[in-house]
């Protein structure tokens, strides 16, 4: 009697154990997240694609990688695709990221970033060394993106490249304003160049190139109508900086241009970003995005305040002959 009594007790411990054991998967408690799921350790694949090679836009591309490296560490990994100027690669390449199902996109310049926005409208697009997002067409405004689009605008005063001009080569009399019709980004600085030349009191006359074959022709033509060049912003343009010098300086004519990368290997003096800076608030951009949940469509176009200096070409400052003002950093 005393043994039955025993097993009845022990029987009764171990189903309240069963009970108890199953009851446990269904407290609505959250189940232990599954290896490489947790926080430490997610991993974040980001495609950059970026549109062509020159100093700016390596310098952005840079900053990118280095910030979400510095914020990310090990947990992030880049699939870096440069398009060679290419339209074409540019939209293959934005195809691939999406085929790959990247966490997200860092476009580098204004047709890399129209290529990633027509691949998707899903895959977060952060953009960089874009001038203005709205011109572009690729949010719906830059206050406001109402997309799966945002990012960093290189815009320069424009207004303050001008005046840097006229304080460097006060003889200028007329501007040749010269840029790649392809790039919108190029037409919408022209706009602003031309308003502040007119308030200057400065006669202007725009040229522009389809693409990279006809730069020869149309700087050519351009200085010998003008005895000043404006060249803002422009992917185009700035890759092919040397066949400007080469038919500029000669001619000794100063090139006025949109960014440092273009004054080191052609221009003659420059109002510049840091593109380095450019790309590390894109990266900043990113990480919000990937690791708080920001959402691009209400994420403001971001803009590079810092670092805006007064830089010059020693070089070609020397071969024309001009002394540059106080307060201009020569190019290293």
């Amino acid at each position: 009697m005393k043994k039955n009594k025993m097993r009845l007790i022990a029987a009764t411990v171990m189903a309240a154990m069963v009970i108890s054991m199953t009851g446990c998967g269904s407290t609505g408690e959250a189940e232990q997240p599954a290896e490489g799921d947790s926080a430490e350790g997610k991993t974040y694949a980001v495609g950059v694609m970026q549109l062509v090679e020159h100093p700016a836009l390596d310098a952005a591309t840079q900053g990118f990688q280095d910030k979400l490296t510095e914020l990310l560490g090990d947990s992030v990994t880049f699939d870096v695709q440069n398009a060679q100027g290419e339209s074409t690669n540019s939209t293959t390449i934005a195809t691939k990221f999406v085929s790959d199902d990247v966490d997200l996109i860092m476009a580098n310049a204004t047709g890399a970033v129209q290529a990633a926005a027509a691949a998707t409208a899903d895959i977060p697009i952060v953009g960089t060394s874009v001038t203005d997002f709205h011109t572009a067409g690729v949010v719906d405004s830059n206050e406001t993106p109402g997309r799966n689009v945002t990012g960093v605008s290189d815009l320069t005063p424009i207004d303050e490249q001008i005046k840097l001009l006229q304080q460097v080569y006060p003889e200028a009399k007329k501007v040749a304003i010269v840029y790649c019709s392809a790039e919108p980004n190029s037409i919408f600085q022209s706009e602003l160049a031309q308003e502040a030349l007119t308030e200057a009191g400065i006669e202007f006359k725009e040229y522009t190139a389809a693409d990279s074959n006809e730069i020869q022709a149309v700087i050519t033509n351009a200085i010998g109508e003008c005895d000043a060049v404006f060249i803002p912003t422009d992917n185009t343009m700035a890759s092919n900086m040397e066949i400007v010098k080469n038919v500029t300086v000669p001619a000794g004519i100063p090139v006025f241009v949109g960014e440092e990368g273009m004054c080191k290997t052609g221009g003659l003096a420059t109002l510049s970003i840091s593109f380095y800076d450019l790309g590390q608030k894109a990266g900043e951009m990113a990480y919000d995005i990937l690791v708080n949940g920001a959402d691009p469509a209400a994420t403001p176009i971001g803009f590079v305040s810092d670092n805006i200096v007064p830089k010059y070409n020693p070089e070609i400052a020397e071969a024309l002959g001009i002394t540059m003002p106080e307060g201009f950093e020569p190019i290293q």
